[in-house]
């Protein structure tokens, strides 16, 4: 019978690590074309989105430093448990200020909690990283990203057999963005965020190993469609916090709705398609 994963991860307590960036202007310009915004949606000094972070300080290993399956092998923040697969689950921020583009800037990550937990593909470890961004001086920002990861095999959760790239979702709220992500959108927003992972580019492995019926989107994607929506329909409206779970992957080829319902300060957020209502899900609170 195999450890518990708890066992494996009961003396592993990484240190801090400092990362620098100066904040180009040129990957939030690219994302901007990505996503087919008619311009940048931001320039030099301006404030850079919610969650945009994620297209800076990456980090792009050596190719013999990935594993099978495009992650890497070994890592600061990568628990040390056997055949691991991960899986991201979701995330929260706090805003007390916009990074600015064009002004350095600097990340501390950290290792905030790791809590074994049982579920229906067997044992899973919850790890959450914490990361701090200053700018000028000052902190700018706190994310924590949660990160799912099992053992082996495990008992692979039911996917539909083939995909509809036709049916299309119905809206909830008035804030709406639709999108049908294409082989050529996956491998762009991949080289964006130096995610190598191979579920997002190649279809003989997502069948094969990991038992996914096309291409799975991305799941930081889903998240940053929950939060365009607030950038395009309350564009004056600052986000002091967020909080994003994604529940069921979406694949290449489908139908995406974003939609949003706005109320006091705040606005409820998800991700949907025809077979599944809620793909991911998000809360935003207003300043």
């Amino acid at each position: 019978m195999p450890a518990p994963l708890a066992s494996h991860v009961e003396s592993w307590h990484p240190e801090p690590v400092t990362d620098q960036d100066a904040l180009p202007p040129g990957p939030a310009a690219a994302l901007s074309a990505v996503l087919d915004l008619p311009g940048a949606a931001a320039g030099h000094g301006d404030p850079l989105p919610p969650l945009w972070q994620w297209l800076y300080f990456l980090h792009w290993a050596p190719q013999q430093a990935l594993g099978p399956d495009g992650h890497l092998s070994d890592g600061r923040f990568l628990p040390p448990i056997p055949e691991r697969r991960r899986m991201f689950a979701g995330g929260r921020s706090e805003i007390f200020e916009p990074l600015r583009l064009g002004e350095p800037a600097r990340r501390v990550s950290s290792l905030a909690a790791v809590t074994p937990k049982q579920g229906r593909s067997g044992e899973l470890l919850f790890v959450t990283e914490r990361q701090e961004f200053r700018q000028r001086g000052r902190t700018c920002l706190v994310e924590e990203q949660d990160i799912v990861y099992r053992s082996g095999e495990g008992s692979a959760p039911s996917h539909p057999a083939t995909l509809d790239d036709t049916a299309v979702p119905d809206p909830e709220g008035p804030w709406q963005l639709r999108l049908q992500p294409d082989e050529r959108l996956l491998f762009r927003f991949s080289a964006l965020t130096a995610n190598a992972h191979r579920i997002h580019y190649d279809s003989p492995y997502c069948r094969a190993v990991e038992g996914y019926p096309g291409l799975v989107v991305h799941g930081p994607l889903l998240a940053l469609l929950m939060l365009e929506l607030v950038r395009r329909d309350a564009p004056r409206r600052q986000v002091r916090s967020l909080s994003y779970r994604l529940h069921r992957p979406a694949f290449v080829g489908e139908h995406l709705l974003a939609d949003g319902v706005p109320s006091d300060g705040q606005a409820r957020l998800r991700v949907a398609t025809h077979r599944e209502p809620r793909h991911a899900t998000a809360e935003v609170t207003f300043g």
